[in-house]
């Protein structure tokens, strides 16, 4: 299963919101700018994160975008069926009727196990952990940075 750039951009840009979480809304600049995330196409995603209540936004000179609730409340689940919609890896498990013989595949229930242990990573992630991940990793990298200068 391949993650859509969409969904990829998407929760870079709810990290970073959630790093900002009860204070002052961030700009679609800057949000682009942290997450590496071109502004074109963060652009054309910020209004389908709002459209899913997602996040707020509001324009004008103290314009930004904030979330919408806790970074704890906002599942990777949530996140990309809300972006791209439920997708199984094949379309017999949703429809078994799609194909004449997905009752005596056995391919079938394998691809089901795998469909089902993915959604519950995504429903057991949040945005609040991916934020801890991100901290964690940056203080690693600031650690590894100072030891390369100091040899």
């Amino acid at each position: 299963m391949k993650v859509p750039m969409k969904v990829d951009y998407g929760v870079r840009a709810l990290v970073e919101l959630a790093n900002h979480y009860g204070g002052e809304a961030v700009r679609a600049v800057d949000i682009a700018k942290r997450q590496n995330i071109p502004e074109a196409y963060l652009g054309q995603l910020l209004p389908i994160l709002h459209k899913l209540g997602l996040i707020y936004s509001r324009r004008g000179p103290q314009g930004g975008h904030t979330l919408a609730m806790s970074p704890r409340e906002i599942d990777l689940r949530m996140v990309t069926e809300g972006i791209e919609g439920a997708h199984s890896p094949l379309d017999c498990i949703d429809v078994p009727e799609c194909c004449s013989l997905s009752g005596i595949c056995a391919q079938r229930g394998v691809w089901a196990t795998v469909e089902e242990a993915i959604q519950q990573v995504l429903k057991s992630t949040t945005i609040g952990d991916l934020l801890d991940r991100q901290k964690q990793l940056y203080e690693v990298n600031a650690e590894y940075k100072k030891k390369i200068e100091v040899n």
